[in-house]
Parts: structure tokens; C-alpha cells; sequence
């Protein structure tokens, strides 16, 4: 599936199942929260949080899923086209950091 067909998708299931997308400002609050929940099982996976009993249903792909969810339908409705916003992004980044991870003593 590419990012275009992704977008379509969601928008066709909301449109069929979701009645409407919520406001923006709702979708902004859910993708902080997806966000949230995400962070949550990573710091109990990666870092050094211990698993609770309301963790252990939590699965890390779909939480990434969530949060690519939310993130589609903020574009939709901002008519943002993520297929190109990313690749103006990595032509960004590739000006701008070309070098510098290179460079970056950290990283070696």
C-alpha cells in the first residue's frame, strides 16, 4: 500500500463507518494520546518501566498504527498530501544533515 492509497482508505472508511472526522483539535488531542500510548509500551519494552497488568494487552504494532491512523486523518482533512510532504521532507533533511551525523562524534 502506498501513502496515497492509505490516505484514500481511511478517508473511504470514515466516511462509510466514522459518520464524519472529528475536529481537527480532537484529532490533534487523539494523536497525542496514540502518541502517549505508544511511549507507554516503548519504555516498557526498551526502557527500564516494568510491564502493569493493563500493559500486557498492549501490542507496539498496533499502537504504531494508531498514531500512522490519527496522522492520516489529520492530513485528509488539512488537505495535506503526505506522499509529497515526505518526500520534501527527505530533500530537507538531506540539505540540511548531509553531513552533520557524519560528523557527530556521538554517533560513532
Amino acid at each position: 500500500m502506498t501513502i496515497q492509497q492509505a490516505q484514500q482508505q481511511v478517508d473511504d472508511w470514515i466516511k462509510t463507518f466514522g459518520v464524519r472526522y472529528f475536529s481537527e483539535l480532537t484529532n490533534l488531542a487523539i494523536l497525542t494520546e496514540e502518541v502517549g500510548e505508544l511511549a507507554r509500551i516503548m519504555a516498557r519494552t526498551y526502557g527500564d518501566q516494568s510491564f502493569k497488568k493493563s500493559d500486557l494487552s498492549k501490542n507496539l504494532s498496533d499502537e504504531m498504527a494508531d498514531v500512522l491512523w490519527v496522522l492520516i486523518c489529520l492530513a485528509n482533512q488539512t488537505g495535506v498530501n503526505l506522499t509529497d510532504a515526505l518526500q520534501k521532507n527527505f530533500e530537507k533533511k538531506t540539505i540540511r544533515d548531509k553531513e552533520r551525523h557524519k560528523n557527530n562524534t556521538k554517533l560513532k
